[in-house]
């Protein structure tokens, strides 16, 4: 799986998370936490949605800081 695959898919899950959020804004750098607003609920839901979407586990101590560090670890594990 790609990248931009993987982006896409980020973005229509985050859209449904936060909805006022304006897909326009999410770029790879966009900051979970600072940028698009991410708070420990939204990123629950994310992080669920996410694991269904592109059938893959986060590891439980795993951090994200950037919409392209998510994208990076889901390429990884659905590439392995």
């Amino acid at each position: 799986m790609t990248r931009e695959i993987v982006f896409e898919g980020l973005k229509e899950i985050l859209a449904n998370v936060k909805p006022k959020l304006d897909q326009t804004d999410i770029s790879f750098d966009s900051k979970l936490l600072g940028d698009l607003g991410i708070d420990s609920l939204s990123m629950l839901l994310l992080s669920l949605a996410a694991e269904t979407k592109f059938n893959m586990r986060f590891a439980a101590d795993t951090t994200f800081d950037t919409v392209g560090d998510v994208c990076d670890y889901i390429v990884r594990a659905t590439n392995q």
